[in-house]
């Protein structure tokens, strides 16, 4: 069965993505092969499974984005109609200041609320962007994974090591 771009209910489906096909190749008993190459045809079927699932979480999570970044159109579109409408909110509250004071005044004073509350969500944001810190546990965890990976490379299988790197 072909997937459609758009099923029965109207939502979108993803492409059948193309299979990755396994080499066929003679069937050799296992007592006829040798652990190298039980080791290299399962390394083999290993990768191609990993390709084929990466492969398929592409492009899950590119139709999951597509949709995001389709509905954030409309959120940016109200954002810059809120941002426009804002200026004439300012007008009016000047008008509205210049029945009790001079127009210059009302306007200045406007301007001044402005700034400060610019300048409030200024500090705001930089107080939480400074809060931002590196990942530890996964740049911990990425060590950890290259310092077994180095260590089977070199045929340790499970090395007893003290603090220091050493047996």
């Amino acid at each position: 069965m072909v997937a459609s771009p758009t099923s029965s209910s109207g939502t979108e489906v993803p492409p059948v993505l193309p299979s990755i096909p396994l080499s066929k190749e003679p069937v050799v008993p296992a007592s006829e092969q040798s652990i190298g190459g039980l080791v290299r045809e399962a390394t083999a079927q290993v990768s191609t499974l990993v390709r084929a699932e990466v492969e398929l979480a592409r492009s899950e999570v590119t139709a999951e984005v597509k949709k995001g970044l389709q509905g954030s159109v409309f959120f940016i579109v109200a954002l810059v109609v809120a941002l426009f409408s804002l200026f004439f909110l300012f007008f009016a509250l000047g008008e509205t200041l210049a029945l009790f004071l001079n127009r210059s005044a009302s306007f200045w004073i406007v301007f001044g609320i402005m700034i400060l509350v610019a300048g409030l969500f200024g500090l705001l944001g930089y107080l939480r962007v400074r809060r931002i810190r590196k990942p530890e546990r996964t740049i911990s965890s990425l060590k950890e994974s290259a310092q077994v990976l180095s260590q089977r490379g070199r045929g340790e299988a499970h090395p007893q090591l003290n603090g220091h790197g050493t047996r």
